[in-house]
């Protein structure tokens, strides 16, 4: 399926995507009482902030995001980015890592689980994330 404007966009693969990201934050409501926020869990598995969660399970989680990336690649081989080298993006990661902490949580935690649950908080989260990633996008493509 081609959109226009878009010719290598994946609609069907990003549906697949949101999908599975929904289930799997269900599972771990509807499991353990608990939303799937990513930075949330990886502070409690790292030690970094307390939690309900116990340790081992965050560190579960925290080991099975990665384990799925690699069954993905296994399945449908690897992909390079093509738009930035591996230690700018690595760079990026630490970054957005701070600002979880400052903001409370994630994309995954306030953008999914919180809008789910019209969080007024998560809310604004959100709109912050999506127009700093806006920005940032205009700022980037204005400058390469």
């Amino acid at each position: 399926m081609m959109l226009p404007g878009f010719p290598h966009a994946e609609p069907l693969a990003g549906l697949a995507g949101g999908v599975l990201i929904g289930l799997a934050a269900a599972v771990m409501l509807l499991g353990s009482g608990r939303i799937a926020g990513v930075s949330g869990i990886f502070a409690r598995a790292t030690g970094v902030a307390g939690s309900s969660l116990p340790r081992m399970a965050a560190w579960a989680f925290v080991i099975g995001l990665p384990l799925g990336a690699l069954v993905v690649m296994a399945m449908s081989g690897p992909l390079e980015p093509s738009f930035m080298s591996l230690p700018w993006i690595a760079v990026a990661g630490l970054v957005v890592g701070v600002g979880t902490r400052l903001g409370s949580g994630c994309t995954s935690g306030h953008g999914v689980c919180g809008l789910s649950r019209l969080s007024p908080r998560s809310m604004v989260a959100t709109l912050t994330f999506m127009a700093t990633g806006i920005a940032t996008v205009a700022i980037v493509n204005a400058l390469i």
